[in-house]
């Protein structure tokens, strides 16, 4: 059972989605990262006024201090639009990149940084993947190097599928240095930094695209170093575990909202005189679906419930995102069957949906790289004396 606080603002989120948000929705939005920052900028002003603005975001920030438990409910309602998490601020890859920035900033760099991020003035990318042989599921095959200057750090790299990175007002970059691997914030107007394309992708509503960067000869001062240096890969898993588990609330509500209007689809569409809804295979593609979600919410919870009490979820979170990522994948594939030609058309979102929770199963990590590595850990528990 939710407290009344936050039953209270699960209302005032679905409200908000249902009646601001999603009236917005626009298949010409999907891909256009300028007019889809226009909208972004207009739903962001209107949150604040309905109070629903920055819910993972402490109080100091301009947030409503939610803890993850809190935050699992408030992601799922916002996820029900396509605009929705957009519009709250906690959409990726700004939303993980603001809690990397609370928990490894400086005080200037979080004024800098931080503060424009939680009020929706600029936005950012995480630079990590690379096209082959660099970094993708394995951090790694990191290549990015930034070399030591008496003044500064001399970075050179090539990024690729830099989720945020069009137009993006600044990057945190993990590279290579003789210490180990080094997070740096670097300002994309600097001198040697260039998004050269916006990879088409069949994802919609991703803010600020698909980047591919190029870093050649880039200059940062000393205080670019965001964290420890040489402690980088550190600081990324401290990034991956809550995105992962962001990532399957918010994929939570996008999967239920797919199924609201399949439902309403076969309650109202005829077949060999029958509605859809009395055949019993539709039946079956129902009740499978509700249980993938039920299941989703529970495990997802309870991941948020052991993250609130500082409990190491490395486990956890890689089975919820596994097992998550698979399940609304399949509740998106059912909508679409149910609905026919309807179902892959634009005349609905279900098609959008459809799209958008395939690359779910690569995003932060392979679910293939994540059974891997947790096989892995169960079996060394398992032998360890």
């Amino acid at each position: 059972m939710l407290d009344e606080k936050t039953e209270t603002l699960r209302n005032k989120v679905r409200h908000f989605i249902d009646t601001v948000a999603i009236p917005l929705e626009n298949p010409a939005l999907e891909k256009d990262v300028e007019a889809l920052d226009a909208v972004c900028r207009q739903l962001r002003a209107q949150a604040r006024t309905a109070g629903v603005y920055g819910p993972q975001l402490p109080l100091e920030w301009g947030g409503l201090g939610l803890n993850w438990a809190e935050c699992a409910h408030i992601f799922e309602e916002a996820g029900r639009g396509m605009l929705g998490p957009l519009a709250l601020n906690c959409a990726p890859p700004d939303q993980p990149n603001m809690l990397t920035l609370l928990h490894l900033a400086t005080d200037e760099q979080k004024q800098t940084y931080l503060g424009p991020l939680a009020r929706g003035e600029k936005r950012a990318c995480f630079a990590m993947t690379e096209p082959a042989p660099g970094a993708g599921s394995d951090p790694n095959m990191l290549q990015t190097r930034a070399t030591r200057r008496a003044n500064g750090w001399l970075i050179n790299g090539h990024k690729k599928f830099i989720s945020g990175g069009v137009a993006a007002d600044f990057a945190i970059v993990p590279a290579k240095t003789d210490e180990g691997v080094t997070l740096f914030i670097v300002d994309t107007d600097t001198k040697g930094y260039r998004v050269t394309r916006d990879i088409p992708t069949v994802t919609g509503y991703q803010i600020g695209g698909h980047a591919e960067i190029l870093i050649e000869n880039c200059h940062v001062p000393d205080s670019a170093v965001l964290g420890q240096i040489g402690m980088g890969m550190k600081h990324i898993q401290l990034r991956l575990e809550p995105a992962r588990l962001s990532h399957c609330m918010r994929f939570i509500g996008r999967a239920r909202r797919a199924l609201e209007i399949a439902q309403d689809y076969v309650q109202t569409r005829h077949t060999f005189g029958n509605r859809l809804s009395e055949l019993q295979q539709i039946q079956a593609m129902i009740a499978d679906s509700h249980i993938d979600l039920h299941a989703s919410r529970l495990m997802t919870r309870e991941c948020a419930m052991l993250m609130d009490r500082a409990i190491s979820v490395k486990n956890e979170s890689a089975m919820t995102k596994i097992f998550v990522s698979e399940a609304v994948g399949r509740v998106a594939d059912r909508c679409v069957q149910m609905m026919g030609a309807l179902g892959v058309s634009d005349d609905t979102v279900v098609s959008c949906i459809w799209r958008e929770s395939r690359p779910f199963r690569i995003y932060d990590g392979a679910n293939e790289l994540h059974r891997a590595f947790l096989a892995r850990r169960i079996l060394q528990a398992s032998i360890t004396p």
